[in-house]
Parts: C-alpha cells; sequence; structure tokens
C-alpha cells in the first residue's frame, strides 16, 4: 500500500472512531470501544502488524552463490522473483517502474509498522487505561519502531560514518500520522538518534520478560541498542547494552549433542531462548527451488564441514533439486520455521566479542565468543577459538557471525560497515545470464535504490546515487 494512502487510511479511521465517540459509547462485550486501551493490546498482539521486516539485505551478501544455470533461469522466468535477483546482483534497479512488481514490499511493510506504532503512541495518552498500562504498551510500540527505522536506515541509507551522519541522506521519520507531511529524508544522524532515544523511552515500562519472543521486554530494547550503536562504531555503548541484554538472558542452544534437528529437539520460535524479539523477512521461508540460498565456496570455507551448523542446516544440492551442484541452507525446513532476523543471545554474545577486540582485551573477546561456539560443535570437534592479535581476533569474531547468522540481513550490514576497513575491503564479482555484477569497496550499491513508483509518488523523496 502507497505510504500516503497508509496514513490517509488510518487517518480516517481514527477520526470515524473518534466521531462515534459522540452518538454511541454503548460498550457491548466482545467487540471494540473506541478509547479504551484494551484495543492497543489487541493490536499489539497482532503479530503480523508487527514481526515482518525487509528481506532485500538477505540476498545481496557474498555468503551466497547462485551460480547454477537451472536456478538463475528459474529465478529470471517470473518478474516474482526480480526483488532476489535485483538485491543479489547489486542492481541500480529493483523495481522497475511500470512492471507488475513495481512497488517495494520491504519499503511498504516496515512503513506499515511504523504507522502502526505511531497510531498506538500517539492515541494511548486519551484512552482510558492506567497511566502503568498505557507506558507498558507505548514501550512496545517505541521498540518496534526503532527496530523499523534501524532496518530502514541500513537498507535504503548509506553505512553510518560519523564525520558525514549530519549531512548524509537517511530516510523519511515520521513519528505523527497526519494526512499530509513532508516525506523529505532525514540524516542518518538523525534517525538514528531517534532509534536510540525510543528505545531508551522505552526501556523502563518494559518487561523482564513476555509469554512469547513477539512481543518486546527489557532484553529486547538492550539488544536493538546494542545493534544499533555496533553499527554507528560506537563499541562502547554497543558493548554496554550487549552486557545487560546477556545480564537478562544469556541462553544458548546446545547443537553439541543433537544428532538430527526436528521439532521435538528444537524450541519453537516464539518460545526460542536465545531470541530476544523475534522478527522474520517478508516472504517467509527459503526452503524450495528456486529461491533457497546456495552457501558460496567462500563462505563454505568459512563454515567447515566440522561444525554442527554445516551438519545440522545444511544439504547437499541433491536434497533440494537434481539440477542444483553444490551446498544449501536448509535450516528452515528442518526446523519448519522461518529465519529469525530479530535481536538475539549469539548475537549479543559477538557483538560484546567484537567490542572488547576493538578495546584490545583479545582475552575477553575469545572467551566471549568461545561460550557460543562450545555449543555448536560436537565435544570431539570443538577446538576453542585463540587470537594472536587483534587483526585476527576481529576476523576471528567476523567470521563467527557469518556462520551464525546466514541467510539473515547481518552479513550484508557488516559487509556495509566494515567495508571502509582495509582488513575487510574486497571487490566482489557476480556472473548472472552471462551479465558480470561487481561490487567495489565504498560503492553506492552498497545502499539499495528507492524504487521509482515511491519518489513519483513524492518527488520530495530524494534518490540514492
Amino acid at each position: 500500500m502507497k505510504l500516503k494512502n497508509i496514513i490517509i487510511c488510518f487517518s480516517l479511521i481514527a477520526t470515524a472512531m473518534t466521531g462515534c465517540k459522540k452518538y454511541v459509547d454503548i460498550k457491548t462485550q466482545g467487540n471494540l470501544v473506541p478509547n479504551q486501551t484494551i484495543n492497543y493490546r489487541y493490536l499489539l498482539n497482532n503479530t503480523a502488524a508487527f514481526e515482518n521486516i525487509q528481506n532485500l539485505s538477505d540476498f545481496a551478501s557474498s555468503d551466497i552463490d547462485i551460480n547454477d544455470a537451472a536456478q538463475q533461469t528459474a529465478l529470471t522466468g517470473s518478474q516474482f522473483y526480480s526483488y532476489l535477483t535485483g538485491s543479489y546482483n547489486w542492481r541500480p534497479v529493483i523495481f522497475p517502474f511500470g512492471s507488475t512488481y513495481e512497488q517495494d514490499q520491504s519499503w511498504n511493510t516496515l512503513y506499515a509498522i511504523i504507522l502502526n506504532c505511531n497510531t498506538i503512541i500517539n492515541e494511548l495518552p486519551a484512552s482510558d487505561g492506567t497511566q502503568e498500562e498505557k507506558k507498558a504498551l507505548e514501550a512496545e510500540a517505541l521498540v518496534h519502531r526503532a527496530d523499523a527505522y534501524l532496518n530502514l536506515i541500513n537498507t535504503y541509507a548509506k553505512p553510518y560514518v560519523r564525520s558525514s551522519a549530519g549531512s548524509d541522506l537517511g530516510v523519511p521519520l515520521i513519528l505523527v500520522q497526519t494526512v499530509s507531511q513532508s516525506l523529505k529524508r532525514a540524516s542518518i544522524e538523525t534517525v538514528y538518534n531517534q532509534i536510540i532515544n525510543d528505545l531508551l523511552q522505552a526501556l523502563p515500562a518494559l518487561p523482564a520478560t513476555q509469554a512469547y519472543n513477539t512481543l518486546p521486554t527489557k532484553a529486547s530494547a538492550h539488544g536493538e541498542l546494542a545493534r544499533a550503536y555496533l553499527m554507528m562504531a560506537d563499541y562502547p555503548n554497543a558493548l554496554k547494552y550487549a552486557e545487560e541484554a546477556l545480564k537478562i538472558r544469556s541462553t544458548l542452544i546446545d547443537l553439541s549433542a543433537i544428532t538430527a534437528v526436528n521439532t521435538s529437539n528444537y524450541p519453537r520460535r516464539i518460545a526460542n531462548p536465545e531470541i530476544m524479539l523475534s522478527k522474520l523477512p517478508i516472504g517467509g521461508s527459503l526452503t524450495f527451488a528456486p529461491s533457497v540460498l546456495k552457501l558460496s565456496d567462500e563462505y563454505l570455507a568459512v563454515l567447515g564441514t566440522k561444525d554442527q551448523r554445516y551438519t545440522l542446516f545444511t544439504v547437499p544440492a541433491a536434497t533440494v533439486s537434481a539440477t542444483y551442484t553444490g551446498r544449501f541452507f536448509y535450516k528452515e525446513s528442518v526446523t519448519g520455521e522461518t529465519r529469525n532476523e530479530g535481536v538475539s543471545v549469539p548475537e549479543m554474545l559477538l557483538i560484546r566479542a567484537e567490542c572488547f577486540v576493538r578495546t584490545g582485551n583479545i582475552s575477553e573477546a575469545m572467551n566471549s565468543l568461545n561460550t557460543l561456539r562450545i555449543k555448536r560443535f560436537k565435544p570431539a570437534d570443538y577446538v576453542p577459538a585463540t587470537a594472536n592479535n587483534n587483526t585476527d581476533a576481529l576476523i576471528k569474531v567476523i567470521d563467527e557471525r557469518r556462520r551464525e547468522f546466514f541467510g539473515t540481513m547481518l552479513r550484508w550490514w557488516d559487509m556495509r560497515r566494515l567495508n571502509n576497513e582495509t582488513t575487510f575491503q574486497k571487490t566482489y564479482t557476480r556472473n548472472f545470464g552471462g551479465v558480470i555484477y561487481t561490487l567495489a569497496p565504498n560503492s553506492n550499491q552498497y545502499t539499495f535504490p528507492i524504487a521509482e513508483y515511491l519518489r513519483n509518488l513524492n518527488p520530495e523523496l530524494e534518490p540514492n546515487p
């Protein structure tokens, strides 16, 4: 749905609800009544309205290699997959204007979440609940809004660079729903400041635990702060909030004793002890050809064959298709659930490890890294990670992030934030349908384009270079 249409639609609903209040105030059991705080609890419990996030970043990373002719042919046989092939090949146009798929569902989904959050945050003060109830609901909406903006800013804006973040274009910052308002892009610095402020404002009113991982908690907010500060290269604050998150939740799933994953020995997403806030990419699981993800040779070299993440969560090509080669990601199939991209215990451990490396504390970095790794190998195959110097330690931490977060946006986000560091600079190439695509260090292609359809609808929405 177009952003302005979304705004108009919800504004009309809100106006209608207010107007009805004048004439009818009969509270009918089982029906929603305007001005009741419980309405916003029902809205926040609607998982579909808050849990889905963008998926463009999942396909752009160097960990994926769609190089089998059969898979390429199948993906190009329908415009439906243009978002996947466009992001995979870092194309300047992903949603061709005038085509059947001219709208960017990642953009629309994130702004729909923001709209729902703004509706809750803006309307709650006038509702009939206690101040404590309203603050708790507002806090959840603030966490969801912060997560949506963190997704947007790491998809449609340049990587954060402190010296230029105040002038680099971010995304439209919409905090109040109105029929008409400016959609000019706020600076990257302004958007990050809003993300941080939302999360800090939310923290006091959030509970330590919730019934399901889809509902924000204090651990969720601390985790989101750690993730945001890491993207900003603010390592002291990233470390601070990662540690705060781990004080609340630190349980890891022990893969070392599992021989085959099934629904009885692997927890469901909503109760998974590793997940601090469940977030799923739009489009769902990638369990079938042609959208199933093939592991690149570079990634396989990093993963190795002794790792339980290789043994349990990847399969030979023949499992997927007789015409494919190599090794494929299969975690979603064996667990029966879409990959989580929300903040988690493993992410906090690895953020903590990286922050220790950045401050020269290699010993603590390796301790944090090995806390995760010991749960990812059979006892006979486990070898504690060690490092000779800071560079060696940092490479080991980033490699571990790759192993743990395959198929999620975090690898692409790491490539973005690290591509100006000499240690991680690399030129990537892809051959797709006989066309060579190149991604060079510091390239503008590390930022996804804003769909032409959106820019035509909103001329003040400046394009990315």
